[in-house]
């Protein structure tokens, strides 16, 4: 039963602003608190009317809240944070956005996507497939849509479609957030070892998948590298499906190709969204979801999701995408995508090392393959938080011009303005790639291009 009066703390995260919004369209008022917030989650609260504190605080809890959620981030300890302590000490309901997700979805057929990479354009578009063919699903996705228009919603059908991750579900509770779910379908995308802060071996990592598997009535699994075919071989029997699967690709801003006779076409970018495209495909068919042609109608229409390979403006000649960069296989994988569709055009990387696996010292040979393909990288510089074995952004860069490609640090976003303004031609094109703010520089450096070269 959904609370009355929730109130979230840390409610700036991508998956906790997606419940916060789950809670008020089924009637409950939701408040909340966040010292770290920023578009688009920022732009999606204010739409969604869910006002927020921007300072922690034990007077932020309503005395009326039935229940408190609470988020996941290393600031929402309750030794180092007042509210945290606050609300354990109020005695009230705790939960987490995993534990909410459960009781909402407890009467509906779920699916959960998971997987290291594709796992939210995934689970966006088989949102979108779903609500493009009148099925009004409801559904919640870890990450920024921009088709369907929103990152969560309850709907009126039968089904709820979930992302769900492998990371811990909150600082007290350490099972993957995915084993609260209840999931009744599954669809496992790429694996690769991901979170070395928590999954220090591959073997660490793919224990919660294994739990994971126990627990569907229908697994389907990519069977792409070497990870996802060592857990193919150590799971119950499932359903796989491969980017081999695609036939007759023509690449292109829309790219056409066909999947077991049916004529698909997209304009995401990259080998990667054919295979996100193939693997919701797989899980569709496999669950007689949806008509072959209601599918191919919720691709063409699908537009993707924010921060995945998604145009920055048309406003200039320069070509300006978003990539989330959380990970080696992330970037590597939008490099290849930005390269395929456009290999004429000189690829400048703008690069944030956000997560704490891009900053880790046993991670620096990933910079000596990381960029290539890259004309020039430019680096701004990683977050600062006293973890041992941080590097520096003099080392990075270092080694990443060691490795032949050019690569120039910023300590500021202006720095690092200054230095693309110096460089930047009429046919180039620009990837930004971090999982953080990136300084205000997502916004910045489309304004940039647009003032110096305009379409």
């Amino acid at each position: 039963m959904a609370p009355k009066k929730a109130h979230f703390i840390g409610i700036g995260g991508v998956g906790m602003s997606a419940v916060a919004k789950l809670l008020k369209d089924s009637g409950a008022v939701v408040t909340g608190s966040d010292s770290h917030v920023y578009p688009p989650i920022s732009n999606m609260l204010e739409e969604n009317g869910l006002i927020y504190h921007s300072t922690y605080s034990a007077q932020n809890i309503p005395a009326d809240a039935d229940v408190i959620v609470i988020g996941k981030s290393a600031t929402l300890r309750p030794e180092t944070n007042t509210e945290v302590a606050g609300a354990i000490a109020s005695g009230k309901k705790i939960l987490s956005f995993p534990d909410v997700l459960a009781e909402l979805s407890a009467n509906k057929e779920t699916i959960v996507l998971a997987g290291s990479y594709g796992k939210s354009t995934c689970a966006a578009l088989l949102a979108h497939c779903l609500e493009h063919a009148g099925k009004d699903p409801s559904y919640f996705i870890g990450a920024s849509p921009i088709t369907p228009s929103s990152s969560a919603r309850m709907g009126k059908g039968s089904l709820f479609v979930m992302e769900g991750d492998e990371y811990p579900t909150s600082n007290t509770d350490s099972r993957a957030k995915f084993l609260l779910m209840h999931p009744q379908h599954v669809l496992v995308t790429p694996l690769a070892h991901d979170h070395l802060n928590v999954f220090a071996t591959p073997t660490d990592y793919l224990k919660p998948f294994y739990e994971l598997a126990k627990l569907p009535q229908t697994m389907v699994v990519c069977s792409d590298g070497p990870l996802s075919k060592e857990f193919i071989v150590n799971i119950p029997q499932c359903t796989t499906y491969s980017f081999g699967d695609a036939k007759n690709i023509v690449w292109g801003e829309t790219t056409t190709f066909e999947y077991n006779g049916i004529q698909l076409q997209t304009t995401l970018l990259g080998e990667h969204n054919i295979q996100n495209i193939i693997g919701v495909a797989a899980l569709v068919f496999k669950l007689n979801l949806l008509m072959p042609e209601e599918f191919a109608a919720g691709v063409a229409t699908f537009k993707g999701v924010r921060r995945r390979l998604d145009k920055k403006s048309d406003a200039t000649s320069i070509l300006v995408y978003e990539g989330f960069g959380s990970s080696y296989e992330k970037l590597q994988s939008a490099i290849a995508a930005m390269k395929l569709h456009f290999p004429t055009r000189p690829l400048r990387v703008i690069f944030e090392p956000h997560t704490f696996s891009w900053r880790n010292r046993e991670s620096l040979p990933w910079y000596d393959t990381a960029f290539a393909g890259a004309e020039k990288v430019y680096v701004y510089e990683p977050p600062q938080d006293g973890k041992d074995m941080q590097l520096s952004l003099e080392e990075i860069t270092t080694r990443i011009n060691a490795a032949g490609i050019t690569a120039k640090g910023a300590h500021a976003a202006e720095e690092l303005l200054e230095l693309l303004k110096d460089d930047l031609q009429k046919d180039d094109c620009i990837l930004l790639s971090s999982s953080g703010a990136m300084g205000g520089l997502v916004e910045s450096v489309p304004a940039l291009a647009e003032q110096l070269f305009p379409a």
